[in-house]
């Protein structure tokens, strides 16, 4: 029966993290799939550990919770998530899934990314696309961020022969047999890990494609973390994806 693991790497997000992770524990999944939780919690505050700690012990069958001490950062926490995952699968049909903590996805969308590698070909990832519907409108709560990520999607496709329109999404489903060759090539503890992983996808084979998912944008007021100085370290790990450089 092979198993979803879903990585979830949590920094100060006490407000949202309980309700992520039950939503996440409530999924139907296709038939015969099962869901595992790695939940990383990324040397967060009292109220977080706290939070991480009281789910660990609410889904003690399902979740496994990791610390870090201090901060590392997203694409630090994701690495500890994904070395994780690769140690303790024992099923080629395994795959893992990241999810945000914010609660600005839908994990409902998980069966859709499933099916879609499971109908495509075995060496096969897939990327969510939230801008499937039109674009978010001029002043919207999102628009900014949705401009620079096309920009820097644009410079990606270019740098790694990729075809997709949302490489920033955090839904990415990767086979655990596809994981485990691009981990010794993730390095980013930030942001970057989001080019880096479409980087180290391109280059090691295996084919991307698109699902369209469902996206609630917050503000920076609201909790956002990703800032101008982590689209600035995208460029850098594109143009280093490249040039390996």
């Amino acid at each position: 029966m092979p198993i979803l693991f879903v990585v979830i790497p949590v920094f100060n997000e006490p407000a949202t993290l309980g309700d992520c992770v039950r939503k996440v524990a409530a999924v139907a999944l296709p038939t015969a799939w099962t869901l595992r939780i790695v939940l990383i919690n990324d040397g967060s505050d009292s109220a977080t550990r706290f939070a991480t700690e009281q789910l660990a012990a609410q889904f003690s069958n399902s979740l496994t919770l990791l610390h870090h001490p201090v901060n590392r950062g997203k694409g630090a926490a994701l690495q500890t998530g994904f070395a994780h995952v690769v140690r303790t699968s024992n099923d080629e049909r395994d795959a893992m899934i990241i999810q945000d903590a914010d609660l600005e996805y839908d994990p409902n969308d998980f069966v859709h990314l499933i099916r879609a590698i499971e109908s495509n070909a075995t060496n096969c990832s897939a990327f969510g696309n939230r801008w499937h519907n039109g674009s978010v409108q001029p002043g919207a709560k999102g628009w900014l961020h949705m401009r620079a990520n096309r920009l820097l999607t644009t410079l990606s496709n270019l740098a790694t022969g990729l075809r997709v329109t949302d490489m920033e999404c955090c839904y990415k489903i990767i086979p655990v047999e596809a994981l485990r060759k691009i981990l010794p090539l993730l390095t980013e503890n930030r942001f970057g890990i989001e080019p880096q992983i479409a980087a180290a996808l391109a280059r090691t084979g295996v084919l991307v494609v698109e699902v369209p998912v469902s996206y609630s944008p917050r503000s920076f007021k609201e909790g956002k973390k990703i800032g101008p100085i982590d689209g600035f370290r995208a460029l850098w790990v594109i143009f280093r994806s490249k040039f390996r450089v």
